[in-house]
């Protein structure tokens, strides 16, 4: 993979460097910038496959780059120290991200897992997503990336209705009615989903509180959708529901 690395810190360049040389085979580097004015020009120079990009440089920033790129065909690994809602947005983006000082094993898995993509051709530009979602941070306009057994899927959130498990797999419910199976369980989407008006009522299911019409009293009690699905809420998770439809 012809790979540049973007990065106003020589320290953090040599120290990277290192790694991809002695970790990642794959890796071919072709260039080192440190600034987005000089990474502009080798991205159009070297036509890479990877770049490693910091997110906070002097005289401008990662994102500052890519809106000056009118094809990004390049896949991006991140290196940040940025703040946990911008990590939230990489996390819904299914964008690749490596905190500071980067840790070689994750350093190696986020290689391989961008290796598949371009051996794969895999066509969802998630770099795009992720721009779009750092534009509504804490927004249910925010974009979220679903693996499906058969490819990938980028859905709105405000379309989503309500997740229910089954096994190691999450159906999630959109509001025109259709339905798709995700190749992961309901945990992970706890906590990428309730910072955006989601919450989950029952070890089985995660609701989207804008689309909750009533909630009926009981041990726990129940929730009515707004397609009128009735979702079963667990005694332990009733007082946070209540809590949250009230501050709503």
């Amino acid at each position: 993979m012809k790979t540049i690395i973007i990065d106003d810190e020589q320290d953090s360049r040599e120290t990277l460097r290192s790694y991809l040389t002695r970790y990642c085979p794959a890796v071919v580097l072709v260039d080192e910038c440190p600034d987005i004015q000089s990474a502009q020009k080798s991205i159009q120079k070297h036509q890479p496959q990877l770049i490693f990009l910091d997110i906070e440089m002097p005289f401008g920033n990662a994102f500052d780059l890519l809106e000056r790129i009118d094809n990004i065909n390049f896949e991006i690994i991140f290196v940040t120290a940025f703040s946990q809602y911008a990590v939230q947005a990489f996390n819904l983006s299914a964008a690749h991200y490596l905190l500071k000082p980067v840790d070689i094993e994750e350093l190696e898995n986020a290689v391989a897992k961008v290796g598949e993509r371009i051996s794969e051709k895999t066509k969802t530009n998630h770099t795009q997503v992720l721009l779009e979602n750092m534009k509504v941070l804490k927004n249910q306009n925010q974009k979220l990336v679903l693996p499906l057994l058969d490819g990938l899927e980028v859905v709105r959130m405000s379309d989503i209705l309500y997740c229910e498990a089954e096994d190691n797999f999450t159906n999630f419910y959109f509001k025109d009615g259709k339905k798709a199976m995700i190749c992961r369980g309901l945990k992970h989407y706890e906590g990428l989903l309730e910072e955006f008006g989601f919450c989950r009522v029952h070890r089985s299911s995660i609701v989207n509180l804008e689309y909750v019409k009533r909630y009926m009293k009981g041990k726990g009690g129940s929730v009515i959708m707004e397609n009128g699905k009735e979702i079963m809420v667990s005694n332990n998770r009733k007082g946070e529901l209540i809590q949250r439809i009230g501050k709503g």
